[in-house]
């Protein structure tokens, strides 16, 4: 092989050199350019986990008893049950809403019921009472009474009564007397003797 002339062997030597600066400026301006890119992908996923706390903040609830159109109902963060019961069509000429709080915050997964106005008691005072085991002398709502209204029912005791404001929550209230034989303990014969003395 000949040997190249000096002048060659430094032209080559800075075209080499020149090269070698060419692809590392390039190495550099690519990887700059790369940047912006990966410090914008934390804003975007922080901006899709505000959205996801906004979503979650929402109250699934059951609106029931009541109320002109029953059923499950999206609502907003805050909201109170008097706004529940309007997005269920309001209530009925039936509902007693001074059972109820209207002022109160719904929870998500929880049910609302608007019991069934009971009749009207009768006044105090001269008035007979009714005899030993004959019953309440006014009947008693299924939807609305406590447990101690349950127990004045012949033949209801603690652990019956609780047995039927269990079922009252799970269905939602009962829709007629004869649904009484639903709940454990309960038979034809006592439906028989209570049917007289209770309403919903």
């Amino acid at each position: 092989m000949p040997d190249l002339p000096r002048s060659h062997l430094v032209a080559y030597v800075l075209v080499g050199l020149a090269v070698v600066l060419a692809g590392a400026r390039w190495v550099h301006a690519s990887a700059a350019a790369q940047v912006p890119a990966r410090a914008a992908t934390p804003g975007g996923r922080s901006a899709g986990v505000r959205v996801e706390r906004a979503a979650g903040g929402d109250a699934v609830v059951h609106v029931a008893g009541e109320v002109r159109h029953p059923g499950v109902y999206r609502l907003g963060p805050g909201t109170r049950v008097q706004e529940a019961v309007r997005r269920a069509g309001g209530p009925t000429r039936r509902a007693d809403l001074n059972a109820i709080n209207l002022a109160a915050k719904v929870e998500d997964g929880r049910q609302v019921i608007v019991p069934r106005r009971g009749p009207v008691a009768a006044p105090s005072g001269g008035a007979p009472t009714a005899a030993s085991g004959a019953g309440p002398a006014v009947p008693v709502n299924l939807n609305t009474a406590t447990p101690d209204e349950l127990g004045t029912l012949d033949g209801v005791g603690p652990a019956t009564a609780a047995k039927i404001l269990a079922y009252r929550q799970e269905h939602g209230g009962f829709g007629s007397v004869d649904e009484l034989d639903q709940v454990p303990g309960i038979g034809e014969k006592r439906l028989a003797a209570l049917r007289p003395h209770v309403t919903v």
